[in-house]
């Protein structure tokens, strides 16, 4: 498949109305005379992802944070180009004053999902809001977000002479560190782990000073605690899985092995061939996102996996 001309990305934001059901974010274009989901073209440096919070933002005032991923749409501009828009489903989580011009957009309403397939214009967006329809009845749209990720690149092996747990961050890796703040953002991670190696710390610094959150160190995500004690490894991963909020993990590319193997403890056989399973399993900075349906009474289920890299 062609790589399009034009690239997009949006939100299908969604929350429970206060009579039951579901009820769907658009918003209105009056120089398209159109309503449709929040989307819009990314900024320079900006991933998909990063643009379609923005673009919820700006155009609607929503602060989202992003759920499963929804089927990328592809179509003709008038002018002959190929257009793709990928899509998220995301949850309202705040309300602010948007900043998009009103003649860009003018309106923004929350309807139901029967009254938003008879409202959109185009029928591609018709598509994005039946997958969010069928995973609501499925009862796996509501999912919390693990997020797995390698530190960012550091000095080689070989040019450092002192304990390899002193090893820093290069200056490139340290612009990936804060890319990853930006990109973290999206899915707000709130519980995060991470050995206690200066890599591992300096990658997640930037998103710890952003956020506020605190970072949790933990010996056993080094490379010498892995060798040690794979097994914590494996619990360390599982429990965050079962967290009810989700959560980050950054960790060392030998490490990864072990968190690799866990994650597709969780995953049904087709999902898991989605888990990466040979040597160098990520690259630095970069963040695989596991899409959990929270633990009910049983263990936590993987239902979408999905990865993101910084520059």
């Amino acid at each position: 498949m062609t790589a399009p001309d034009v690239v997009a990305a949006g939100v299908l934001c969604w929350r429970h109305r206060r009579n039951g059901g579901l009820e769907v974010l658009l918003v209105h274009r009056p120089g398209y005379d159109d309503w449709s989901w929040p989307k819009g073209k990314p900024e320079r440096r900006e991933s998909l992802a990063e643009c379609a919070v923005r673009e919820a933002m700006e155009e609607a005032g929503v602060v989202a944070v992003l759920g499963r991923p929804l089927m990328s749409v592809r179509y003709l501009l008038p002018d002959g180009r190929g257009k793709e828009s990928s899509y998220w489903a995301a949850r309202a989580v705040g309300q602010r004053k948007p900043t998009s011009e009103r003649h860009e957009v003018d309106a923004a309403e929350w309807v139901p999902l029967d009254v938003a397939a008879e409202r959109v214009t185009h029928a591609s967006d018709l598509g994005p809001l039946g997958m969010l329809t069928d995973f609501a009845e499925a009862g796996t749209l509501a999912t919390a977000a693990t997020l797995i990720i390698r530190h960012a690149t550091a000095r080689p092996r070989d040019s450092w002479a002192r304990a390899d747990s002193e090893r820093p961050l290069v200056a490139s890796g340290k612009r990936q560190a804060m890319a990853l703040a930006a990109l973290l953002q999206c899915w707000r991670p709130d519980y995060v782990l991470s050995s206690p190696w200066r890599r591992c710390a300096q990658t997640m610094d930037p998103y710890a000073a952003a956020s506020g959150v605190r970072v949790r160190t933990k010996d056993g995500l080094s490379e010498d605690g892995f060798r040690r004690g794979p097994g914590k490894v494996h619990r360390h991963t599982l429990r965050l899985l079962d967290h009810a909020h989700g959560g980050a993990l950054c960790t060392h590319r030998p490490v990864l092995d072990g968190v690799m193997k866990a994650l597709r403890e969780r995953c049904d056989p087709e999902l898991a061939e989605q888990i990466p399973d040979t040597n160098p399993y990520l690259h630095p900075g970069e963040v695989l996102v596991a899409h959990v349906v929270p633990p009910n009474g049983s263990t936590a289920r993987i239902v979408a996996v999905e990865r993101h890299g910084v520059r």
